[in-house]
């Protein structure tokens, strides 16, 4: 177990371009189709993981590899995660430092910007309206967490509260609302 474990989340490290968020939903599916996590469990995996510290991608790891293995799991899916990304970036720092400031570079950077914010979009979706139907698309608990979103983003954005503040403001707002 603890090496399936270290392969599949290197295998998702390997493809986690756009951050954590992004790699979510490949997360949610290769778990699901080894029946480690159903839909409702990796709901509250992501849910714990963004609100912790670091990286959400390597917090539900290390959540799902604790629930399979425990504290070994929970290192094995953490390594095989991180893993790549830190190969990736020691590798890419010493092509960096010499070629940051030439055109192509920048023009790189400029055309991927959009694509990593529409997978963090992409991501918010799925996570906060995945599991709704056409019967529970107007419903309260949609209303309810469209209210919390709002009033987070308004936080961030315009009043710039830390978002720990945010965090903890919505966790209170759901427990009135819900």
């Amino acid at each position: 177990m603890l090496w399936e474990l270290f392969a599949l989340f290197f295998k998702v490290g390997c493809m986690a371009f756009g951050g954590g968020y992004a790699v979510m939903s490949l997360i949610q599916r290769e778990t699901a189709e080894r029946g480690w996590i159903d839909t409702p469990a990796f709901r509250e995996i992501g849910s714990l993981s963004g609100m912790a510290p670091g990286s959400i991608a390597t917090n539900s790891a290390t959540l799902i590899g604790y629930a399979q293995a425990g504290p070994a799991g929970a290192i094995a899916a953490t390594l095989g995660i991180v893993l790549p990304s830190l190969l990736l970036v020691v590798v890419l720092t010493a092509f960096f430092v010499r070629l940051h400031d030439k055109l192509g570079v920048k023009a790189v950077f400029y055309g991927l910007r959009p694509v990593v914010v529409a997978l963090i979009v992409y991501a918010g979706i799925h996570f906060g309206f995945g599991g709704l139907t056409a019967q529970t698309l107007l419903g309260w608990p949609t209303i309810g967490m469209l209210l919390i979103g709002a009033g987070g983003l308004i936080a961030l954005v315009k009043w710039k509260l830390h978002p720990l503040a945010v965090i903890l403001l919505s966790a209170a707002a759901g427990i009135v609302l819900f």
